[in-house]
């Protein structure tokens, strides 16, 4: 039986060399490098460039949510200095991991100040158009800029 074993350890030995060649055989190529500006660049689960240029665009309100993997970011009520008697609170939506215009959706609540109450008042459709307008715009110049 010794004799037997004795054959095993070297079979054994030599297995393992092959196995490992084999292995550091696979690591040879060289893999092929990512495109810095494609729309798919991202370590989260939407769109980065749409997702920095969001963040951006809201930043001058308070965030209450933000999840990048969901991509989802909810402000908390802001209300402009200027004008103290109106706030709002903004929704934004990355629903791709491409840089399209339909890969957004914004959604505004708004309310005026009646008598010391906070009432809903309608946001007017042009003011989500342009925060989406300018969230696009920003994330296509962060695209660019990455080419560059």
């Amino acid at each position: 039986m010794s004799a037997f074993a004795n054959l095993r350890r070297p079979a054994t030995i030599a297995v393992a060399i092959a196995a490992s060649l084999g292995i550091a055989a696979c690591g040879g190529r060289e893999r092929p490098e990512a495109d810095l500006a494609a729309a798919q660049v991202t370590t989260i689960g939407v769109n980065s460039y749409l997702w920095r240029a969001a963040l951006d665009a809201v930043s001058f309100a308070p965030l209450l949510q933000v999840d990048s993997n969901g991509g989802v970011i909810v402000t908390d009520w802001y209300a402009n200095p200027s004008n103290p008697g109106e706030r709002v609170k903004m929704t934004v939506t990355i629903l791709d991991s491409d840089l399209r215009a339909d890969a957004l959706r914004v959604a505004a609540s708004r309310q005026v100040n009646q008598s010391g109450t906070w009432v809903d008042a309608p946001v007017q459709a042009a003011t989500v158009q342009r925060l989406e307008d300018i969230i696009l715009t920003k994330a296509r110049e962060l695209r660019r800029e990455a080419v560059s």
